[in-house]
């Protein structure tokens, strides 16, 4: 799971690229939009993994790769949350709840773009930010990464 730099006077730890490509594989089928399951759980299961997850890899000294590895996960959980909200009256709703003047929150819930994309939109991004993720309960893996560094 782990790999070293270069060089040779001063090593660093990293991830190695096998391990990014299995986390993710393993983040992708626990945030599939096929599956019919509640943001809660989901957002539970991804935490216990996630947990223990970094618990084992905190000795890595590349924090960069768990801030890319933090805005992947909040993506997909964005998207899985607009399949979820399946249809334009429902996805305008939310997004009024959610803040969103009437004009944009119309506008983008009757667009036509896929789910991935929609996810990395400037409304989704600034409504459903690290603030509503960390309230819904979701593990941030860099500041667990701290955490576990400064112990």
């Amino acid at each position: 799971g782990f790999s070293f730099t270069k060089s040779k006077k001063n090593p660093k730890v990293l991830l190695a690229k096998q391990t990014v490509k299995r986390v993710k594989k393993r983040i992708r089928e626990m945030t599939s939009r096929k599956l019919p399951i509640p943001m809660k759980l989901r957002i539970n299961k991804l935490k216990q993994y996630l947990r223990g997850w970094m618990g084992y890899f905190a000795l890595i000294e590349t924090p960069n790769v768990l801030k890319n590895l933090d805005s992947w996960i909040r993506r997909r959980l964005r998207m899985c949350l607009w399949k979820q909200w399946k249809l334009p009256r429902t996805r305008v709703r939310k997004l009024k709840g959610l803040g969103v003047p009437f004009g944009k929150a119309y506008e983008w819930g009757n667009s036509r773009k896929g789910f991935w994309r929609i996810a990395h939109s400037p409304v989704l991004d600034k409504t459903l930010n690290n603030a509503y993720w960390h309230h819904q309960g979701l593990v941030n893996l860099y500041e667990r990464y701290t955490k576990l560094r400064q112990t």
